[in-house]
């Protein structure tokens, strides 16, 4: 088992970087984010990720007190993961963090598809209130037979696990990628009704306004090759690497050099 590496920086960043900082160790706090997981539930939402990485994962954050496990009663005498209060206390962080990267380009091969969990963590985190505008509503949603409810009032979000008592509509869809396609892609909702595999029930004309309150993402441009840089005048003085002042040479300016 490799060895956590750490950095040794007081900053507060740094120190957060030392909890989750290490790869997938986020994805792991995002699919707890809505609720308890047995390990193979956590493997089938991050399926390109090992089982082995994922043990270790679920270790460290064990060890930093943001995972727990316990083990439920019967009859289903099953262990679970679950997020901590400390663990809990994330959830901002990752929405920010996930509002962010939906600006970034989508990996071109686009492979992998979304989890049920990260598909549901992107509405919380992409919700535009100015688009709701006065728009209320408590939906009902099965996405491939795990139920979530969703609550819209007074421009804001209510997303979780379970059932509403009495909701206004219903949407039942197979798969995580319906969903998307109809909240992130533009794909009508009537056409995913004809297809027989998309159901909706109740007040439909408030569930395609709700449908709508997720903006397709603003892309950031890819990025360019800038070229060779400008090696600008000679500096007169350069002193050596050995002092305490000493200018590093930019690696990205000695590979131009070495271009030319």
């Amino acid at each position: 088992m490799s060895k956590k590496r750490l950095f040794d920086d007081p900053c507060g960043i740094a120190r957060a970087l030392n909890a989750v900082g290490e790869r997938w160790a986020l994805l792991v706090v995002r699919e707890l984010v809505f609720g308890p997981k047995r390990y193979s539930d956590l493997h089938r939402g991050l399926p390109q990720m090992s089982q082995n990485v994922l043990a270790q994962r679920l270790r460290e954050l064990e060890a930093d007190g943001l995972v727990r496990r316990r083990r439920l009663g019967p009859p289903a005498s099953a262990a679970v993961y679950e997020l901590t209060e400390r663990g809990q206390e994330l959830e901002p962080v990752l929405r920010a963090l996930a509002h962010w990267g939906s600006r970034a380009p989508l990996p071109e091969d686009g492979a992998a598809e979304l989890s049920v969990d990260a598909l549901l963590f992107a509405l919380r985190a992409t919700f535009d209130p100015a688009l709701a505008g006065e728009l209320s509503l408590r939906c009902q949603l099965d996405v491939a037979g795990d139920r979530f409810r969703i609550t819209v009032a007074g421009g804001r979000l209510e997303l979780d696990r379970g059932e509403h008592a009495e909701p206004d509509a219903w949407l039942t869809v197979p798969e995580a990628a319906t969903l998307r396609d109809l909240v992130f892609a533009g794909a009508a909702l009537h056409d995913a009704v004809e297809r027989a595999d998309t159901e909706v029930a109740g007040d439909t004309a408030r569930l395609a306004a709700l449908l709508r309150c997720f903006p397709a993402a603003v892309r950031y441009p890819a990025p360019q090759d800038p070229g060779p840089p400008d090696p600008g005048p000679p500096d007169p003085v350069s002193p050596g690497l050995g002092s305490p002042n000493a200018e590093l040479p930019d690696p990205a300016v000695s590979a131009g050099s070495r271009r030319g």
